[in-house]
């Protein structure tokens, strides 16, 4: 529980620092939801790392979406994945999947409605590079969005790069 508390104050201090540094002329906000998305990039390249070291090689692309869906998201974020029914090809043939997660941990604080919806995107930029940079270390080239209609409950779509 105490893990959880921390993680979440990290990222939300994060998330303040870089907006702070960017309201001082540094950066817009598109800069700062990069800025975000790359630390997560390679936050997500070290976790996988670390938990892929003792497990056997991937047969295919979904054997890896299966892995981030259930292992890698429930160490992150320490509650179930997002179900393995969501995490699904929505186009198979095109390397399309979809995560989605209808108590998202980070955003469970903010709000639960369409009160502060234009806020999401710099709380998921983090999580989206997170998956990225993870996906990324397995020999997977992606590109990662998310997407909140209610919050807390938002989807990741993972397009797979050939």
């Amino acid at each position: 529980m105490a893990d959880d508390a921390l993680f979440q104050f990290l990222h939300n201090e994060v998330i303040q620092y870089v907006y702070k540094s960017g309201e001082n002329g540094e950066m817009e906000n598109g800069r700062c939801i990069t800025k975000l998305e790359s630390m997560g990039f390679r936050v997500g390249q070290g976790l996988i790392e670390r938990f892929t070291k003792d497990t056997a090689r991937f047969k295919d692309e979904l054997d890896i979406m299966k892995f981030i869906c259930k292992d890698f998201w429930t160490s992150v974020f320490k509650h179930k994945h997002p179900l393995a029914s969501v995490l699904y090809p929505r186009y198979p043939n095109k390397g399309i999947y979809v995560l989605q997660d209808n108590k998202f941990r980070l955003l469970t604080q903010l709000s639960a409605g369409k009160q502060y919806l234009e806020y999401a995107p710099k709380y998921l930029a983090f999580t989206c590079g997170l998956v990225r940079g993870g996906l990324s270390n397995l020999g997977v080239k992606s590109i990662v969005t998310a997407e909140v209609s209610v919050m807390p409950a938002c989807k990741f779509q993972v397009m797979i790069q050939k």
